[in-house]
């Protein structure tokens, strides 16, 4: 029963570090008047986001590396030649997922086009953003640090070994975390697509940071997969199809 309420108390802690420390970083960010620099609102604000929340968790990786020196958080280069491997296949796979989506949504007349003016500034800042910090800010917070710790207290494997139950758990957290929330008044906005398909893509993330023994990957898988399906939007915004 102990072990279990700790187990409760981890995924408790870990809910409300992941999904709290982003809001935080959000209203740090709004702390900043931004709008000489990027008027439409496009990528500085979600840049200086995800820059504060990585800075946020940084002592929290040394906390934890001092109390449990065994804990491995991945910031090494791991098993470079799977990695890679895991990034090309994954690369290819989302291409083909992207085009079919894209398909899909054009013949249904659901496409939603790139949300900002389409000047240099918006296309460039924005996938400017989406290449560097998306991946290695938000992979550093669930899969290297949430993993990491969860998977300290539960080692538990199921579907066969296929999967962790730490991996499990951080995709449920990644996928909740695109539920956008607020107290005053009570608001949740989400989209289950969205939610759904980052669980989908959180599990993949994991998986990969699991077999190559470093967070690098799922920081370059997540960044890829943003980079697509944003350029397919501003391709596709820009030919008006």
């Amino acid at each position: 029963m102990k072990k279990h309420i700790i187990n409760f108390l981890v995924i408790l802690g870990l809910f409300v570090l992941l999904i709290g420390i982003p809001k935080v970083s959000g209203l740090l960010a709004n702390q900043f008047d931004l709008s000489r620099i990027d008027p439409d609102g496009s990528f500085v604000w979600i840049s200086l986001h995800h820059i504060f929340q990585a800075l946020i968790f940084i002592p929290l990786f040394v906390v934890v590396k001092r109390l449990k020196p065994e804990i491995y958080f991945g910031l090494g280069v791991g098993d470079y030649k799977l990695g890679l491997s895991y990034v090309g296949k994954f690369t290819l796979f989302f291409l083909g997922y992207t085009a079919v989506g894209f398909a899909i949504v054009l013949i249904s007349g659901t496409f939603q086009p790139f949300q900002y003016p389409m000047n240099a500034r918006n296309i460039f800042g924005y996938l400017g953003f989406q290449l560097l910090l998306s991946g290695p800010s938000e992979e550093l917070l669930f899969r290297s640090f949430g993993m990491a710790v969860l998977g300290y207290f539960i080692g538990k494997r199921v579907f066969h070994g296929k999967l962790s139950v730490s991996n499990i758990v951080i995709a449920v957290i990644f996928g909740l975390a695109h539920v956008g929330f607020s107290f005053s008044p009570f608001e949740l906005r989400y989209s289950t697509f969205q939610v759904v398909y980052a669980f989908a893509l959180g599990l993949l993330y994991g998986d990969c940071i699991e077999r190559t023994k470093s967070v690098i990957y799922p920081m370059m898988l997540h960044s890829i997969s943003n980079v697509i399906a944003v350029g397919a939007t501003i391709l596709v915004t820009a030919l008006n199809i």
